[in-house]
């Protein structure tokens, strides 16, 4: 996409407490963690999405002359500080859970460590863009597996809260699972497959049905995909259609691809179109459905015995209509002053609000025999990955206990960058939607359930659980 200025996008109060912390020479290093609480639709697990786009910010982020003066017509920051921000540069570390990885709640996403100054004003561009595409990238996930293997397009833009939701959306989707996408401009940007057919008014600005499809199918005899519905699919739009496949792919020794159905009783009708197409010897003439689908209504679907070989899918995957929030948060965890880490905690009467203090990474312990993943759990940074066997426990009820045997390791965070310089091997959007497929692999299907999931372990590790206890009695 064109390059836009994002630099201001932040809540005003991260100016201001960035202003307080260079004004009182607070030259602290702070350690941020990026996590959400809660799965999205009740769902075992979510998908991560959006790093790229956060390298992007972090790279490009300057403050112009415009910049400045806005700030400085607010009348509260010094000019020492404004002075600070127009040589403003990224000096800090940043480490991430690649995208398209399974992720769990709690699970350190991404952690920032910089100067407090630094850190502080990253927050909300942050979680714009990874609690924006992890959410869509999540609910494509669902939708995915409501449909058994039948590939999934994306066609959600008119329908998206904006351009950029539009596009990333639409980026998003790709990593969730989806085939596909009706947004041009994504299948530019990130070299995805595009797919598009015909409109309605296509088919009304002509005298009959019968002549759209026939000038549809000379000018794209290569892409036939005829949307059937806009007058009666059974009465109409799919006698047309066949008689175009004959008069005018049939001669030319071309298939037709599909056909669309956008309205009615999608179950039925597929079913009737199937067998019109199967005696009229197009057999393999493919049926898409689409009309505000979701992953409950292609599970419907199917178990109505719908025949259908692909869907497509707008606002309720573009816009993650169910719950259309995924609720990351960015918290302290830790400052460090001469060389030594002090943790923080974030204490709240709401026990799903009490954070997890200090410097951490996030460890997933696989079966050597199934190479599923059986649990995480989330350690003190300089614990070492244990290699034989491993007790867990539930931080609520320390008594659930299980040993792990016969595993290996895999510590889920990579660096991305290092004293301000990007040293990570961003991959294309293809390998990111590739390693997503792997990563499914790895969990159990009693995990990937569309409805009462079951609950995926992540615990603490000894050494955190017993730090996050004593700061609790201590405070």
């Amino acid at each position: 996409m064109k390059e836009e200025k994002l630099e201001l996008l932040a809540d005003f109060y991260e100016f201001t407490m960035s202003n307080g912390y260079f004004e009182k020479n607070k030259n602290d290093i702070a350690y941020f963690d990026i996590f959400f609480r809660n799965i999205p639709d009740n769902g075992g697990y979510a998908k991560v999405a959006g790093l790229e786009q956060i390298i992007e910010f972090i790279q490009n982020l300057r403050f112009d002359d415009e910049d400045i003066e806005f700030l400085r017509s607010q009348k509260i920051f010094s000019e020492e500080y404004l002075k600070y921000l127009r040589d403003f540069k990224f000096t800090g570390d940043i480490w991430a859970i690649p995208e398209g990885t399974v992720v769990f709640p709690n699970e350190p996403l991404i952690t920032v460590r910089a100067p407090v100054v630094e850190a502080q004003l990253l927050e909300t561009m942050l979680l714009t863009i990874i609690n924006h595409q992890s959410l869509i990238a999540t609910k494509t996930a669902r939708i995915v597996r409501a449909a058994k293997g039948r590939p999934v397009m994306e066609f959600g833009a008119r329908r998206a809260h904006g351009i950029s939701a539009a596009v990333y959306g639409a980026r998003a989707a790709i990593i969730g699972g989806a085939c596909g996408t009706s947004c041009t401009l994504t299948a530019k940007e990130f070299n995805v497959p595009v797919s598009g057919t015909m409109a309605h008014s296509w088919i009304q600005s002509f005298d009959s049905e019968y002549e759209a499809f026939k000038a549809y199918a000379e000018l794209y005899p290569n892409g036939c995909t005829f949307l059937i519905d806009t007058y009666n699919a059974m009465e109409s739009g799919l006698p047309n259609a066949i008689k175009v496949f004959d008069e005018i792919l049939k001669p030319q020794w071309i298939r037709p691809v599909a056909v669309r159905l956008d309205s009615g009783d999608l179950a039925y009708l597929s079913k009737k179109i199937r067998k019109v197409l199967d005696n009229a010897g197009y057999s393999d003439c493919k049926i898409c459905l689409t009309n505000s689908l979701d992953e409950y209504l292609i599970t419907s679907l199917l178990e109505q015995k719908a025949e259908v070989d692909s869907f497509g899918v707008g606002e309720n995957l573009i816009t993650a209509k169910s719950e259309p929030v995924f609720g990351g948060v960015y918290k302290l965890a830790a400052i460090e002053r001469n060389g030594k880490i002090i943790p923080k905690i974030k204490i709240s009467e709401n026990i799903e609000k009490i954070t997890n203090p200090s410097f951490k990474k996030v460890c997933r312990f696989y079966s050597k025999d199934t190479n599923y993943a059986l649990a995480d759990v989330i350690m003190l940074k300089d614990e070492e990955l244990p290699d034989r066997e491993y007790e867990i426990f539930d931080e609520q009820n320390t008594w659930k206990r299980k040993n792990l045997t016969n595993f290996y390791v895999k510590e889920l965070q990579e660096k991305i960058f290092e004293d301000g310089k990007l040293i990570y091997n961003v991959p294309s959007l293809e390998e990111i939607a590739n390693h997503e497929k792997e990563e499914l692999k790895t969990i159990w299907e009693e995990v990937k359930r569309l409805n009462n999931p079951q609950k995926y372990y992540v615990d603490l590790s000894k050494e955190l659980y017993t730090l996050k206890a004593n700061m609790l009695k201590r405070n």
